[in-house]
């Protein structure tokens, strides 16, 4: 494997806010699957209220989430996926994702990622649950509750 993927990779797996449960296999499948897309300072990933034909993970730079409802948005990079809810819907983007500087990102389109997942359903299994886990953390991170705080309320609650 070429040094460029292996860095590539070992980024992704380290991501703080990245898919948490796919292994260095998942991400070698992912890579090898997805388009490589370049994107200038100001371009658009995603747009709100178009319906997204896949999602993007970030190689390199970082782009800037802007959602309607909010003033200041949030800042993604490297690891870290955009359009997943449009994916996960199949429904109008949320937010408006633009590169906050020159960036790549690798592009999987729906029936890259359905086929990957049918040959693949552990890969699929871990995908859906790095997504989930990334939602919850983002909802918590909108209601203002830390993830501990969560844990011990709901062991409060048993």
């Amino acid at each position: 494997m070429p040094k460029v993927i292996e860095r590539e990779i070992a980024t992704l797996l380290s991501a703080k806010n990245g898919l948490m449960y796919l292994t260095v296999n998942d991400w070698k499948l992912i890579v090898d699957k997805a388009s490589r897309v370049p994107f200038k300072r100001g371009e658009s990933l995603v747009k709100r209220g178009k319906t997204s034909d896949g999602i993007y993970v970030l190689l390199k730079g970082t782009a800037k989430v802007q959602f309607a409802t909010q003033a200041v948005g949030r800042t993604i990079g490297p690891g870290e996926i955009c359009g997943e809810m449009s994916f996960l819907e199949d429904a109008p983007a949320s937010a408006h994702v633009v590169a906050a500087e020159d960036l790549e990102a690798c592009h999987l389109d729906r029936p890259t990622l359905q086929s990957l997942f049918e040959l693949f359903p552990h890969l699929g299994s871990r995908f859906y649950r790095s997504l989930a886990t990334n939602l919850s953390r983002r909802l918590r991170d909108v209601i203002g509750e830390a993830p501990e705080a969560a844990a011990t309320s709901a062991k409060t609650r048993q």
